[in-house]
């Protein structure tokens, strides 16, 4: 059955008695149908709609509304008969766009006031070979803890025999997640080319 003509009171009705046992008009799932009744309802009564549509919006904080005034209630009783869809759109948009700004506002403060999430960090343990057994490990090692990125932290190190009197670096360093790249980092370790001919992450863990 088509739902389109709500200027008629007994096609809500009798909307609202086939919604009794179903979601959707047609079928188990949302249709052109849906869609017709949907505009056909939204031309009838707009100011209801965008009055319902911003009310459900706000269903998660029902709660901390404030309680309607007395003046407010008395008003509703002295005036039946007033036209509850012939207000003034500018005022409606006005208050509308108030209560939005402070509920934004509301949201804000109580998002702030949650305490931070820690950083996701790493431990990573690098190693950084030289070209050869001649090269200076100390002066190279003095290189790699000098470069310095927003969210590292470098640690313990050692020197570890590869072969043929060869020792490369071994190193650990704490990174934040979200602000090192490790393409970066070991980019910035293999600029020392007097020093390092490579380097790779031994092993990485997360904190």
């Amino acid at each position: 059955m088509s739902y389109s003509d709500f200027s008629k009171i007994e096609t809500l009705s009798k909307l609202n008695a086939a919604l009794a046992d179903k979601s959707y008009i047609e079928g188990t799932y949302a249709t052109q149908a849906d869609v017709v009744a949907f505009k056909a309802f939204q031309k009838e009564f707009p100011q209801f709609s965008r009055w319902f549509n911003h009310i459900a919006a706000l269903a998660d904080e029902f709660e901390s509304f404030p309680a309607a005034s007395a003046s407010a209630s008395n008003e509703e009783e002295d005036d039946d008969d007033v036209d509850l869809f012939g207000s003034d759109d500018d005022e409606v948009d006005e208050a509308a766009e108030k209560l939005k700004a402070q509920r934004l506002a509301d949201y804000a403060a109580r998002k702030a006031a949650k305490p931070a999430k820690p950083a996701a960090k790493s431990i990573i343990t690098l190693d950084v070979k030289p070209w050869d057994d001649e090269t200076n490990l100390d002066e190279m090692l003095a290189n790699v803890k000098a470069v310095e990125m927003d969210g590292l932290v470098w640690g313990a190190s050692q020197f570890i025999p590869i072969g043929f009197g060869i020792k490369k670096l071994q190193i650990n360093c704490v990174v934040e997640d979200a602000k090192v790249s490790m393409d970066d980092l070991q980019q910035a370790i293999e600029d020392d080319e007097d020093h390092v001919q490579s380097t790779d992450v031994a092993a990485m863990q997360k904190l």
